[in-house]
């Protein structure tokens, strides 16, 4: 839950700021000088594209925490059988050994999403973000489409 109250905060903070970097760019193309009305343009811009960006991930969060609540709710998640350092890290060699029997499974049911989850969450285990998020994009598309098999 605090995770959800941090990123709604951050985002609601990072809104604000866009709209008065665009706020200024206004105030910027307003001025009727050259160099001045082409920065206003840039900082007119820019919050869009941000903001596009932010609703975007808020999008892939949202529908990544409702395929976990739908798993959770099957017993399907994963199980957190990965071994840890001394200080809280999880340990390589065990994130591999996972990683790999999640990669087995994701082959063996390719259309199923649920086995695309899990290889998204080992993935996250072993470090690898983008892989993580493509797999997990993947997932949700699938869920989308229902494919369940």
């Amino acid at each position: 839950m605090g995770g959800k109250i941090t990123y709604f905060f951050l985002a609601t903070v990072l809104v604000l700021v866009f709209g008065v970097v665009a706020m200024e760019g206004v105030l910027l193309l307003l001025t009727g000088e050259p160099a001045a009305m082409g920065m206003g343009a840039v900082a007119f811009v820019l919050p869009c594209i941000g903001g596009w960006f932010l609703w975007h991930n808020t999008r892939f969060a949202r529908s990544a925490h409702r395929l976990a609540a739908v798993l959770e709710a099957e017993g399907g998640l994963p199980a957190d059988e990965l071994k840890r350092t001394p200080g809280g890290r999880i340990d390589r060699d065990s994130a591999d050994a996972v990683f790999a029997r999640r990669q087995a499974e994701t082959e063996a049911a390719p259309a199923d999403w649920r086995t695309w989850f899990r290889l998204a969450v080992a993935y996250h285990d072993a470090r690898d973000t983008p892989r993580a998020r493509k797999a997990m994009q993947h997932a949700i598309t699938l869920y989308k489409a229902g494919s369940t098999a």
